[in-house]
């Protein structure tokens, strides 16, 4: 099971956290992503956190967007800022495995950058 939260509402060019909980005893053992996904769009990749805190960013975010992973808490954040309305979605983590994750969905957390 995957719970996230942190996300809310933030004015372009600020800041925010978000953080997400695996229910899963093999999390330490495995790498994590977040992904995001806006209105009428497909789910994309943002960042990724291998096992052994290697990180990869997708272009949009990189620079700007932060991972890590805190595995005695099962949990993996990202921290955005410089954030843009472009920003604006909902983001969810999971574990990948090549195109494909590991777990089923969560509810995920709204962001929303207003300009």
């Amino acid at each position: 099971q995957l719970q996230a939260s942190g996300g809310g509402l933030v004015q372009a060019g600020g800041s925010l956290s978000v953080s997400c909980v695996a229910s899963a005893s093999i999390f330490s053992l495995i790498p994590m992503a977040w992904y995001r996904q806006a209105p009428g769009k497909q789910r994309d990749l943002v960042a990724s956190i291998s096992r052994t805190r290697g990180t990869e960013y997708a272009d949009s975010v990189k620079g700007r967007f932060t991972i890590s992973r805190d595995n005695a808490k099962n949990t993996v954040y990202l921290q955005m800022s410089s954030l843009k309305p472009e920003d604006t979605a909902v983001y969810y983590c999971n574990s990948p495995i090549g195109e494909y994750t590991r777990f089923a969905w969560g509810q995920g957390t709204q962001v929303t950058v207003s300009s």
